[in-house]
C-alpha cells in the first residue's frame, strides 16, 4: 500500500465523527447506551412486585407503607457494546486503482473510533482464508486506541477470504453489540451464513462493501485478459464491447444486491462505498441515512 493509511491526518478526520448505536442493546455493564432492560443505574423507571430472593435494598418502603404490598424498584440499565470490525484481507482486495484494501482500513480505524467514543469496547479482525485472526483486541478508551491503531498498517492482503467458514467458528458475544464485515465481498465463498449466525446472536450487523471505482465503472475496451486476483489460474478472455458492459453491470447489480438483501433481510444495514470515497463523505453521506451516525 505504500504511505501509512493511518496517520495523524487520518485520526484528525475520524475525531469529527459521531456514532449513534441503537437502543435496546444488551451486553457489559457501564457502557454508553441505554437498554431497556433494568439494571442498577441511578435512573427509576417503574416498579414490580417483589419476588423471594430479589434484593431487598430496592423496596420501596414507602409504597409498602402505603399498599402493605412489596414493590421493587427498576432502573434503566446501561451496557457497554462490544463492536467487533472484521476486514476481508483477501489479494483480491487490492484490485484497482484507489486501493480497497486502504479504504478497508480506513473505514475500520474510523468505526472503531467511533465505537471508543460512545465507550464501546471494540476489536478489529482480519479474515484470512477461513481464519479470523485480531490484529487488536478489548481495547477501551482513546488513549488506548490511538496507542493500537497504528497496528492496521501492518494488515497483509492476500490469499482468499471465506467469510462463514472463518466467522462461524470465532466467539462472539450474544446481543452486546456490533459486528461489521469490510469486504469486496467478490468471492464464490459463503458468506450469507455469516450474516444468519451473527443475527442468531442478536447483534447489529452492517455489511460494507468496498469496490474498485474500476469495477463501479468500467472502461475497459477491445481483446483483454482478465485474471481472478485470487487464483491465477482462473482468467476470462473476451473482447470487450457495449454487451459485455452491460452483462458485467447486471452482474454487478445482482452481487450488491444480494449482499444487501441478505444483510437487511437479517435486521442489518449495508452500505456501498468505492475505494476513492472520502472518510467524511462516507459517513455523513452514507451512515447518517441509517441512523448510524448522528
Amino acid at each position: 500500500m505504500g504511505a501509512l493509511v493511518v496517520n495523524e491526518e487520518l485520526l484528525s478526520q475520524v475525531e469529527l465523527l459521531q456514532m449513534l448505536v441503537k437502543n435496546n442493546v444488551a451486553g457489559l455493564f457501564g457502557g454508553n447506551h441505554r437498554s431497556k432492560t433494568y439494571g442498577s443505574s441511578c435512573e427509576f423507571v417503574d416498579y414490580r412486585d417483589y419476588i423471594p430472593g430479589d434484593d431487598i435494598t430496592k423496596i420501596d418502603w414507602n409504597a409498602f407503607a402505603r399498599f402493605e404490598k412489596l414493590y421493587l424498584k427498576l432502573y434503566l440499565d446501561e451496557r457497554q457494546l462490544h463492536t467487533r470490525i472484521y476486514v476481508d484481507a483477501s489479494y483480491s482486495m487490492t484490485y484497482g486503482k484507489g486501493g480497497k484494501d486502504a479504504q478497508a482500513i480506513r473505514l475500520a480505524a474510523a468505526l472503531a473510533y467511533l465505537s471508543i467514543s460512545e465507550m464501546d469496547k471494540v476489536s478489529i479482525y482480519t479474515i484470512h482464508g477461513n481464519r479470523v485472526e485480531a490484529v487488536i483486541e478489548n481495547i477501551l478508551g482513546k488513549e488506548t486506541y490511538y496507542n493500537n491503531i497504528g497496528k492496521l498498517n501492518d494488515i497483509v492482503f492476500d490469499g482468499d477470504c471465506a467469510i462463514s467458514e472463518a466467522i462461524l467458528p470465532s466467539t462472539v458475544g450474544y446481543g452486546d453489540g456490533m459486528s461489521i464485515i469490510i469486504s469486496d465481498f467478490l468471492t464464490d465463498n459463503d458468506y450469507e451464513a455469516a450474516i444468519d449466525h451473527l443475527a442468531g446472536k442478536k447483534r447489529d450487523i452492517l455489511c460494507v462493501q468496498v469496490l474498485a471505482e474500476d469495477e463501479l465503472n468500467p472502461n475497459a475496451r477491445g481483446k483483454m485478459h482478465f485474471f481472478d486476483s485470487e487464483d491465477n489460474q482462473k482468467f476470462y478472455r473476451r473482447n470487450i464491447n457495449k454487451e459485455i458492459i452491460r452483462a458485467y453491470k447486471e452482474a454487478l447489480d445482482y452481487i450488491t444486491g444480494r449482499v444487501e438483501s441478505c444483510s437487511r433481510s437479517r435486521g442489518g444495514e449495508y452500505i456501498l462505498v468505492s475505494a476513492q470515497d472520502s472518510i467524511g463523505g462516507v459517513f455523513y453521506d452514507k451512515l447518517m441515512g441509517l441512523g448510524v451516525v448522528k
